[in-house]
């Protein structure tokens, strides 16, 4: 007995308490808000939001009791594990329901009825696998060459070019948004980005002319002026605005949101939760958000330079960048700034796959962050 109380006291003891507490306050006052969005549906949110935290924290435990370099070492796996889920997905998935315009076939069903989002899981199988290329690359000297950045921006283009043919490229541009600060992490030199940035430029009036959807289209019209079309394609970012704006400075009350519980919000559940913040919470409710995930990111990259390896550097920020781009882009198309593309916000927006997802994530920067006092020079196999 004695034993294992001193083995749960030095697991304890190696935990970062600050991102442990962190991350329980936003899954608390995101649980908060997917309670009362669930007012205004007959679906109960809460519950199933509630299931996924905790079957992502027990994950995330897991994890955190095997090493992670160890996990990386499996890449391969993982890469062929991955790839198996985005392909099965887009050979038998269903589309999500809700969504006028949209038929990514994202999701599939599990056995007892549940549906799984696999691009949920394949952003942390992408953290592992492309974390694993940039550590074996670096270390070879060959970050500049190149072909080896060349082959980099295959290893990314697997899955973005993937899941846009699912149909899902809201969960594209994220995998890219990871490939970006993770290279960039890595030390692959700024001339790749600016010529990467010059392509991007070039090929926009093709993307626009052969790649996106006219819904996609419609998006970006709507984006700035909603007005436009307030019964339609504008109407969810029309709404939304509406019900921020409503709340003022301190909000109507938690619960208390007359817009939330008529559900006014198309999805306001899921993508559009930062509106039930701002009606029920106010500007203080909106403001809590992004502190709560600037205090995360920013404890991410402290994580990041404890790290004992290049490995768990990229990890940390791999996780860094999928927190940071999914919270832009979606308080972004919540205030109108940006077009609507079906990212949630991370750890506030009802989805069990995101959620339970995101717990694994953050399971794998704990153990980076157990391991800190370890040398880079300690190679772990199985």
């Amino acid at each position: 007995m004695s034993r294992i109380l001193r083995s749960l006291s030095d697991y304890f003891r190696r935990l970062d308490k600050i991102l442990w507490i962190t991350l329980i306050a936003i899954s608390t006052y995101g649980l908060l808000l997917v309670a009362s969005a669930s007012r205004g549906s007959t679906e109960n949110y809460f519950s199933t939001q509630l299931l996924a935290i905790i079957v992502g924290y027990g994950g995330a435990i897991v994890l955190t009791l095997i090493d992670y370099r160890a996990i990386a070492n499996y890449w391969y796996l993982v890469a062929g594990f991955s790839i198996f889920l985005i392909i099965y997905t887009l050979l038998f998935g269903t589309a999500a329901t809700g969504n006028a315009g949209v038929n990514a076939k994202a999701w599939i069903i599990l056995p007892g009825g549940v549906s799984f989002q696999p691009s949920e899981l394949v952003k942390i199988g992408f953290m592992i696998t492309f974390s694993k290329h940039l550590s074996a690359v670096k270390s070879r000297g060959l970050i500049t060459h190149p072909l080896h950045v060349v082959l980099l921006g295959c290893h990314a283009l697997i899955p973005v070019a993937l899941v846009h043919f699912q149909g899902d490229d809201g969960a594209a541009i994220i995998f890219f948004c990871m490939f970006l600060a993770m290279s960039f992490a890595a030390g692959v030199q700024l001339r790749y980005f600016i010529g990467l940035i010059g392509a991007g430029l070039i090929a926009a009036p093709l993307a626009w002319e052969f790649v996106l959807r006219d819904y996609q289209k419609q998006r970006f019209i709507n984006m700035m002026n909603p007005e436009a079309d307030p019964l339609g394609e504008g109407l969810q970012q029309l709404q939304g605005k509406i019900s921020i704006g409503s709340g003022r400075l301190w909000g109507q009350g938690l619960f208390q949101g007359p817009r939330v519980e008529t559900n006014r919000v198309p999805l306001q559940h899921s993508d559009f939760i930062f509106s039930v913040a701002g009606e029920e919470l106010g500007f203080v409710g909106c403001m809590l958000i992004i502190v709560l995930l600037f205090l995360l990111l920013i404890r991410l990259l402290y994580i990041a330079r404890r790290s004992p390896d290049d490995t768990g550097t990229y990890l940390c920020f791999g996780f860094f960048a999928m927190i940071a781009s999914q919270a832009i882009f979606n308080i972004g198309m919540c205030l109108s700034l940006l077009p609507v593309i079906g990212v949630t916000l991370p750890f506030f927006s009802a989805g069990g796959s995101s959620a339970a997802c995101l717990y694994l994530g953050f399971g794998l920067v704990e153990n980076v962050y157990m391991h800190r006092f370890e040398s880079d020079k300690v190679h772990v196999q199985l």
